[in-house]
C-alpha cells in the first residue's frame, strides 16, 4: 500500500465563488502512480468549503442564492462584533455558510482516476475571499 500528500495552493478572485477542482484533483491523483485505492482532499479553511455536485452556472448560481438566503448577510452576528471577538473580517456569515457544507471530500481511485458520476464535480466554495487557500490531498493505495 502506498500514500501520498500533496498541497494544492490557490487563489480566489472573488467574496464568494465556486471553483471546480475536478481536473486539478484526477492530475494530482495522476501524479502519484496510484491506481486503485482512496483520495481525500481537505479544505483548510474555516470560512471556505468542498462540496460534489453539478458544476452547471446556474445551478452554481443557485447554490450561492441559496447560501445567502439560509445565512443572512448584515444581521448582528457576535463574531462581526468588536465587544465579542477580535476579528475584523465581519466574516460571521461566511463561517456559518461553511458549516452547512464539508471540508473534505473523500472519492474512490480506479484505474488512476477520482471515481464521480457523469454529472458530478469536486468544487470549492470560497466564502470570504479574496485569499489564498491551501488544500490538502491524500491518495492512498496501490
Amino acid at each position: 500500500m502506498k500514500s501520498e500528500m500533496k498541497s494544492l495552493a490557490l487563489k480566489t478572485r472573488s467574496r464568494q465563488e465556486m471553483l471546480n477542482l475536478t481536473s486539478v484533483l484526477a492530475e494530482t491523483v495522476s501524479e502519484t502512480g496510484i491506481r486503485s485505492g482512496l483520495v481525500g482532499i481537505y479544505c483548510q479553511h474555516t470560512t471556505a468549503a468542498l462540496f460534489v455536485s453539478e458544476f452547471q452556472s446556474a445551478l452554481i448560481d443557485d447554490i450561492l442564492e441559496f447560501l445567502g438566503r439560509v445565512v443572512e448577510d448584515g444581521l448582528s452576528y457576535k463574531h462581526n462584533s468588536p465587544e465579542f471577538s477580535d476579528c475584523e473580517r465581519r466574516n460571521a456569515a461566511s463561517h456559518l455558510r461553511s458549516l452547512l457544507l464539508n471540508h473534505g471530500v473523500v472519492l474512490p481511485v480506479a484505474d488512476g482516476k477520482p471515481v464521480l458520476g457523469q454529472f458530478q464535480s469536486v468544487i470549492l466554495a470560497e466564502l470570504d475571499g479574496p485569499r489564498d487557500r491551501t488544500l490538502e490531498v491524500q491518495v492512498i493505495g496501490e
